[in-house]
């Protein structure tokens, strides 16, 4: 059990490790939701359709802005920090 749970996490810190914006997405997603139930309460006159509309648009924004970055710094790491391969 002890073996399985150190693989498991050595797994899981090798693809953090190899696409670190993941995470960053997960915990933003949810940073973003957890702030939109704290202000569930004090939204006013606005209905909570909209807020959670809201809410969710915040969400998927954050989530796809770190996708994009990830992809960039995927592209950046791959052609231009790995070194050139000369043809003959």
């Amino acid at each position: 059990l002890a073996g399985n749970y150190e693989e498991l996490e050595s797994k899981l810190m090798r693809k953090v490790k190899e696409n670190p914006f993941v995470p960053a997405g997960i915990a933003g997603c949810a940073a973003i939701v957890a702030y939109g139930l704290y202000k569930l309460k004090s939204r006013g006159n606005t209905k909570m359709s909209v807020h959670l509309i809201h809410m969710r648009v915040a969400a998927q924004g954050f989530v796809v802005g770190a996708m994009t970055l990830g992809v960039v710094y995927s592209m950046y790491k791959e052609y231009f920090t790995k070194p050139r391969v000369q043809e003959k």
